[in-house]
């Protein structure tokens, strides 16, 4: 009961929590959890009614469950944060779960892309995207094709899980085979062995999912380098893994590459073109501008709506049911807070690597599939 105690003679300042990988090897990703939340705030203040907004980051390098646990209850009791965010990684996100209802703070994933977070908890919204949601998509894509064969590529944890899941069961409901399922460990970094296999199984493509950061980097990087797209295998995944901030290193080689995802940031209309010019100053290198930034940018748009609904006051329950079913034009288009599973229902995208007349790389969108929620859901009760 000591949460509970605290909350009681904590100062009127509302703080907010954001735990991310702000140093490391995935410290891009924290910068845009960051960059998200500036441009944010630059565009609609610091304060939300008399209440002034605090925000309080802790660094977490690396998927650590025991370290995000730790430093959550440390933001919870000492700092005395009403509302926690950010979580990069899904087993971070989970392993801070079971705080939430004692220490009466929210959850807002603004990343962390395994479907069943949700649902371990009432008090937990995401704003990101789930794998679920993202690589469904690219089945039909990929049978539209005429890709038969393909040989599924994931990191072996959550997210990649869920992602081999979601294209199979797709993929194969669309009367296409699976061939052979690879999961590599988180640690893996020498991808050329796997490059190898699959050229040896006949395969008409390859479905991949790792988490973005250098992991991704190398992976597209050994497609091209094992001559795999010579070979006619071609490359099919989620955004993740042709994320903006990596395209000027993986240069012409990514030309072509077909991708489904949430967002991107070249995607055409009024608030994306806003939310650009203000993250990119807050971020400091335009470059490096990435997905994570529009999902803190638009938990920090539910977390207002929080703070709105509840007076400013610590009221977990209150401020959740507050935002089930909320709507609003997002830099990705349109989005809404799902009422029955706390989830963002929003358009995914079919991407194509492109190269702009300036010579920018970046993910030309060239289909749209409208309204999506989560299919993994289901699945994952």
């Amino acid at each position: 009961m000591a949460f509970l105690a605290l909350a009681s003679s904590v100062e009127a300042k509302v703080k907010i929590g954001v735990i991310g990988p702000f140093s490391g090897p995935f410290a891009s990703q924290g910068k845009n959890f960051k960059a998200g939340i500036d441009a944010y705030m630059a565009l609609n203040g610091s304060k939300v009614g008399a209440e002034e907004i605090e925000i309080i980051y802790r660094d977490l390098p690396q998927a650590d469950p025991a370290q995000a646990k730790a430093r959550a209850q440390e933001l919870v009791v000492k700092e005395g944060v009403q509302y926690l965010a950010g979580f990069y990684f899904t087993p971070d996100a989970l392993a801070v779960v079971p705080i939430l209802e004692q220490a009466n703070v929210p959850m807002l994933v603004m990343n962390a892309g395994t479907s069943m977070i949700v649902t371990r908890s009432p008090l937990v919204v995401r704003t990101s995207f789930t794998m679920w949601q993202t690589s469904t998509p690219m089945a039909k894509v990929a049978r539209d094709k005429g890709i038969g064969k393909v040989v599924t590529i994931v990191s072996d944890y959550g997210p990649g899980v869920d992602a081999e899941t979601a294209f199979k069961t797709a993929f194969t409901g669309l009367g296409g085979q699976v061939i052979d399922s690879i999961r590599m460990p988180l640690s893996t970094t020498d991808y050329s062995p796997i490059m190898q296999r699959v050229r040896g199984t006949g395969a008409d493509a390859i479905f991949a999912f790792l988490p973005s950061g250098p992991t991704t980097l190398g992976f597209v990087k050994a497609y091209n380098e094992n001559d795999l797209a010579k070979a006619g295998i071609r490359f099919l995944s989620p955004g993740d893994l042709t994320q903006e901030s990596d395209l000027p290193a993986l240069g012409d080689a990514a030309l072509g590459i077909q991708t489904t995802f949430h967002y991107s940031v070249s995607h055409d209309s009024p608030e994306n073109r806003v939310f650009v010019e203000a993250a990119s100053k807050a971020i400091g290198n335009a470059q490096e501008l990435s997905f994570p930034a529009v999902g803190a940018f638009d938990g920090m748009h539910v977390i207002y709506k929080m703070i709105e609904a509840t007076g400013g006051k610590q009221d977990a329950a209150k401020a959740v049911e507050a935002i089930k079913g909320m709507s609003w034009q997002s830099p990705r288009g349109p989005v809404s807070i799902d009422p029955a599973t706390r989830h963002i229902t929003q358009n995914i995208y079919l991407r194509e690597v492109s190269k702009t007349p300036d010579g920018r790389y970046i993910n030309k969108e060239i289909a749209t599939f409208e309204k999506q929620g989560d299919p993994g859901l289901a699945a994952a009760k």
